[in-house]
């Protein structure tokens, strides 16, 4: 995963209701949950779920599809491991990068 779409990501979970939210939907698997059962389990009122669904969706965690009328979310299917993927590469890149760095003289 791209750093910027990581750190785009990371920026979205920061929040606390909408890693609450996001962690709602990844339990729910595939299959998703429309957005007025989010807010209802999120305790959430619908606008202010809106608003974090459009955020975790642009930051590419979950995606809407339509159905009936209701929109169901659900994850992006390999997004987390990739996501997770992204922070320990870029932390062993950095360690073994400050290794080959010579120390300070003294």
């Amino acid at each position: 995963m791209e750093l910027a779409n990581a750190a785009r990501a990371f920026s979205a979970l920061s929040n606390e209701g909408r890693l609450a939210i996001f962690r709602l939907i990844v339990r729910a698997g595939p299959r998703g949950l429309p957005s007025g059962e989010v807010a209802r389990r999120a305790g959430k009122v619908p606008n202010s779920a809106s608003s974090s669904l459009r955020i975790l969706a642009e930051a590419g965690l979950i995606v809407a599809r339509r159905q009936g009328r209701s929109v169901i979310y659900a994850a992006v299917e390999g997004n987390l491991p990739k996501l997770l993927e992204a922070l320990t590469v870029r932390a062993e890149g950095e360690a073994a990068h400050a290794e080959a760095r010579p120390g300070p003289r003294g």
